[in-house]
Parts: structure tokens; C-alpha cells; sequence
């Protein structure tokens, strides 16, 4: 089993630790409604350490990543910026989904941990055509400060440099080898810090004694679903490609001379038959989870993610359905039908509950 840097600090804070994807992990310290209350209209802190930091040496390196990664990477390629997208197999089917990092002509690249072993392998796969070196950075760990007070409190913290204030969403910055974004997994503003794991203690402890408070993966799922966010494994697969899971912003198909791995399946889908992902709202009593299964007047689907939303104070959910639904349809809870409102998957808005 692995643990993170900062296993016995969880363990002193109270943490209940589960197994995720091979990790020793906290689900929560105190309760989940208080975590994710805490970054929605304060200040929350993650060890997100568990997930997969690669770096890159030599060779062609944009052409590596261009080849293997669905959305354009010219947008960041002379920025100081982050970018968001899949890692396509070559029928089109979800491999994984991450964030390519780049600043001061360099690229880091954070994937999800149950994927580690798969992604190494497809890159070095890959970046051989293009003379590139695979760093898998174990020796380093991730922190996410998240909430509308999360950047302020961690300035005061006088751990972090005071330059990440002028970051604006999605841009990124290196001092040294330490990685500072202003990307998240919550809804909110914030930033993620990849640093060495001979240091994320003194962050992690300084950030707390900031009053950022410890969040564990309970709260992350509630809060990620709040915001629509997909979950590997959950949302999406190696089964379902990004037009069928609300990702088709994320796919680069304007560049005719381009070719990505996967683009020749996409290019073969027919958008007007495949079912699409979208938000779901309970409105009778109950909650919905994973696998339960939907109708509407037009067709099917099932439930991908499902929680009680506490912002929301609702049960939500993500769902694939069959296309031609309109506002409602009904779930089955225990051999009951229960009625359903079909939203935006986007339930919230920068922490405010969409329209």
C-alpha cells in the first residue's frame, strides 16, 4: 500500500484513512459537510499526492504531447499556462484525463493515480518517436488550497512567493523546480502547489496554521461533482468517448493536419445519435448513486456519479443518457421510481448555484 509524505500528519490530525487506488488516504477529519463548507466560503486544504507528476527531457517534446494529447497544445506551448484534456486509445475511448503544465519552456504533466502504471507506459511508448525522456517524479508531492480565501491566507503564510497573486485562472509558474498553478478540482479559486516532498510538510502545516482546513476525499467528490467535473473511472472510460461525456471542448478537430491518437474514431462519430452526459437533480426523497438507472420520454441512461450536494442541499448527480430528453425524467431507487430534473452538469458557478 502507498502512503504520501504526509501519512502520519493526517494520522495526527484524525484522519480516517481509506484505500484508494493503492493509496493509504484520508476520506475525512472531522465531518464532510464542515470540509467541503469550509472551501466553498473559506479556505480548504488537499493532499492530492497520490496523483501522477511526469516531467519531460530533450528531444520534441510538443510534438510528443501533440500526438498523445486531444486538445491543442499550441495554446500553452509559449505561455506560462495550463491545459485540460484526454489521453484518447485509438478507437477514441478515455485513457485518462489531465493537465498539461508550461512555463519558462518547460512542461510538467499531473494524470489520475489509478492510471500511473497505463500512462507511464503509453508515454514512453510514445516519446520514443520523438527522442523524449519520461520523469516520473515520485520524490515530489502536490497540495491543492482551495476556497475564496485560499490564495490570501496561504500570501500570509509567508511560505509560498508572493508572485503567485499575479497568477490569473489556469496560469502556472516554476521557481525552481516547485510548480505553482492556479488550477483546482472544486468549483472554487485557489491554487495547486507541486513541490519536493522534503518541503510539502512545512507547506502543508503552515497552510493550516492559516486556518486553511485539512479536506479529505470526501469533500473533493461533493465539491468536484458541484462544479460538473468529471471523475475517471466514474464519468468516463476507455468505453466512452468525449463527445458522449460533455468533453468535446477539449478536443482539438479544427487542425486538418493534424492527427492525435484517436482522432480518426472521433472523426467517425455521429454526434447526432450519441448519448450525452448531463446534470441530474433529485426531487423526491432519496439519494442517488452510481448504476442506478434513468428514463425519460425519449429514451434511457444511467447514473454516473451521484451524492448528497450540501451546497445544494439536494441529491445530484451526473448521467449518460439517450439523446431527445427535455427538463425531467425518473430514476429507479429500490424498485421505486423517483422523478428527476435534467439540469446543466455544471451545478455551480464560481461557488454560486447556476441559473
Amino acid at each position: 500500500m502507498n502512503r504520501t509524505s504526509l501519512y502520519k500528519s493526517h494520522l495526527k490530525l484524525g484522519a480516517k484513512i481509506i484505500n484508494f487506488s493503492g493509496w493509504e488516504m484520508p476520506i475525512s477529519y472531522s465531518s464532510l459537510i464542515k470540509e467541503h463548507n469550509a472551501v466553498r466560503n473559506s479556505a480548504g486544504i488537499f493532499d492530492v499526492s497520490h496523483m501522477a507528476i511526469f516531467d519531460f527531457k530533450g528531444g520534441d517534446q510538443a510534438g510528443f504531447l501533440k500526438k498523445i494529447f486531444a486538445n491543442d497544445i499550441d495554446k500553452i506551448k509559449n505561455k506560462n499556462k495550463a491545459i485540460y484534456g484526454v489521453l484518447l486509445n485509438e478507437d477514441g475511448g478515455i485513457l485518462d484525463d489531465l493537465i498539461i503544465y508550461h512555463a519558462d519552456n518547460r512542461f510538467r504533466l499531473i494524470s489520475n493515480c489509478s492510471t500511473r502504471e497505463q500512462n507511464t507506459e503509453w508515454f514512453k511508448k510514445h516519446a520514443i518517436q520523438f527522442n523524449v525522456e519520461v520523469i516520473q517524479r515520485d520524490d515530489m508531492g502536490i497540495l491543492a488550497i482551495q476556497g475564496p480565501k485560499a490564495i490570501k491566507r496561504v500570501l500570509n503564510s509567508k511560505i509560498i512567493t508572493s508572485k503567485v497573486k499575479n497568477l490569473k485562472s489556469f496560469e502556472c509558474m516554476f521557481e525552481e523546480d516547485h510548480l505553482y498553478a492556479r488550477t483546482g478540482y472544486t468549483g472554487e479559486d485557489g491554487l495547486e502547489l507541486v513541490v519536493p516532498n522534503k518541503i510539502i510538510e512545512s507547506l502543508w502545516m503552515g497552510a493550516i496554521e492559516k486556518n486553511c482546513i485539512p479536506v479529505g476525499l470526501g469533500a473533493r467528490d461533493t465539491l468536484r461533482l458541484e462544479a460538473g467535473l468529471n471523475l475517471y473511472g466514474n464519468d468516463m472510460t476507455a468505453d466512452n468517448h468525449p463527445f458522449e461525456s460533455n468533453l468535446s471542448w477539449t478536443i482539438d478537430m479544427n487542425n486538418d493536419k493534424r492527427n492525435f491518437i484517436g482522432k480518426q474514431a472521433l472523426l467517425r462519430v455521429d454526434k447526432t445519435k450519441c448519448k450525452k452526459l448531463i446534470g441530474v437533480v433529485l426531487k423526491d426523497r432519496g439519494v442517488l448513486r452510481p448504476g442506478y438507472k434513468v428514463t425519460h420520454n425519449n429514451g434511457k441512461g444511467i447514473i454516473l456519479s451521484g451524492t448528497y450536494s450540501p451546497t445544494l442541499q439536494s441529491s445530484i448527480g451526473l448521467a449518460r443518457v439517450d439523446q431527445g430528453y427535455k427538463n425531467n425524467g425518473e430514476v429507479v431507487i429500490r424498485n421505486k421510481p423517483l422523478k428527476l430534473s435534467f439540469v446543466s452538469p455544471r451545478f455551480l458557478r464560481q461557488g454560486k448555484i447556476s441559473s
